[in-house]
């Protein structure tokens, strides 16, 4: 993996991964598709849905995280490292696990 940042992809519904394999600012895009597709992050959710758009026009890489809420957090990996989008979609996803274990604990005393 290209960080030690661990991911709990538990509360994503999909990730989509857009990128112009040509352009020189990808790479940590494609570092970030690389690091989603190892088997102990995809392990964390089966059902998360993981769509890569390869396109041929110049286009700016990007990552869209749609969450099983609806939220949705949108990384254009033209100015971000591998470990930067990692980390963001790391703490997103722990504090939805966080606000979710709440609200169970609520319901359940």
């Amino acid at each position: 993996m290209a960080s030690k940042v661990s991911v709990v992809l538990r509360p994503v519904k999909s990730i989509l991964v857009r990128f112009c394999p040509f352009e020189p600012n990808v790479e940590s895009t494609r570092k970030f598709l690389q690091s989603i597709y190892h088997k102990k992050i995809q392990a964390t959710n089966t059902n998360c849905e993981v769509t890569v758009d390869v396109r041929h026009d110049g286009s700016e890489p990007v990552v869209d995280v749609t969450f099983a809420d609806g939220d949705r957090l949108i990384m254009k990996g033209a100015h971000l490292t591998t470990g930067e989008m990692l980390t963001a979609l790391a703490s997103r996803c722990n504090a939805k696990d966080l606000k979710e274990e709440q609200k169970s604990k609520k319901k359940n005393p």
